[in-house]
């Protein structure tokens, strides 16, 4: 099984090599980048190339690890107790089992993605490690041992909120995905938006990269909202020569796609303030 992207997902060689380690070496693949480079994206995109299905769990702040696992469901229990449910007599009936649990004991291999870890308590990848690890775990209510028939495909993804400890690093094959280039942004772009004037692409990629090189931006604008961008741009029916900006307007067109917060506009308004005095 070999990942090396597909018709709605331009995948960098480098990415492509990481996949396929992290499959061979039967470890979990963490990614790391920018919010809105894909990484969620990647983890349906490598299912779909696989062939194989997919297992979202995605991660809150509220969210613990023995969730991945399963459940017990006490409350319902000592309902059902009380109303004299003949289920209350296996304990079975009150496990809820997570998205772990479904991946072990699926027929076939799949795809984990574990979206976000970064978000929930640092705990929580600690909280993993032997389950991610061994391909097991044990139901204490229960008493049996669940073990994955099939080792499934595990894509961890992370914003980098916070850092992940030692021990979780060491069990991960690990990628950053890099801000694309300027030709790889072009491949993207091609693929959502075929056929758009070479032209009308140019001049939107030379305000985006103004856009995310200007100094002491907050919140630099991503892939996605690139995307956005051009999707607004094409319903508007813009020209490449209204695109353009003169020297004195900082602000592109329709910047609420790219731009947001205030502080960042702020920021361009106040280039733009500085750049009319130095016309003068």
């Amino acid at each position: 099984m070999q990942f090396t992207g597909t018709d709605s997902y331009v995948a960098p060689p480098e990415l492509a090599i990481a996949v396929n380690a992290a499959v061979t070496l039967e470890r979990p693949l963490l990614v790391k980048g920018e919010p809105g480079t894909g990484k969620t994206e990647l983890a349906r995109q490598v299912a779909a190339s696989l062939g194989l299905p997919i297992l979202e769990w995605h991660v809150k702040s509220t969210t613990k690890a023995q969730q991945g696992l399963y459940e017990y469901d006490a409350v319902s229990r000592l309902r059902d107790s009380q109303l004299g449910d003949q289920r209350v007599h296996d304990v079975a009936n009150y496990i809820r089992k997570g998205k772990l649990w479904q991946a072990f004991t699926a027929p076939g291999k799949v795809v984990v993605l574990i979206d976000e870890i970064d978000k929930a308590d640092i705990e929580f990848p600690n909280d993993l490690l032997q389950e991610l690890d061994r391909m097991e775990f044990h139901v204490y209510e229960t008493g049996e041992t669940i073990r994955a028939r099939h080792r499934p495909v595990v894509i961890i993804t992370s914003n980098n909120e916070k850092e992940l400890p030692d021990a979780f690093l060491r069990r991960c094959f690990f990628h950053y995905i890099r801000f694309p280039d300027a030709e790889t942004l072009k491949r993207i772009v091609e693929v959502h938006y075929p056929g758009l004037k070479p032209a009308l692409l140019e001049e939107a990629l030379s305000q985006f990269f103004d856009i995310r090189e200007a100094p002491g931006l907050k919140k630099k604008p991503s892939t996605s909202e690139l995307l956005d961008w051009l999707k607004l741009i094409l319903a508007e029916d813009i020209s490449p020569a209204d695109l353009k900006r003169s020297p004195s307007e900082i602000l592109p067109r329709l910047h609420g796609a790219l731009l947001k917060n205030e502080q960042d506009v702020a920021l361009f308004e106040k280039l733009a303030f500085m750049a009319k005095r130095q016309g003068r």
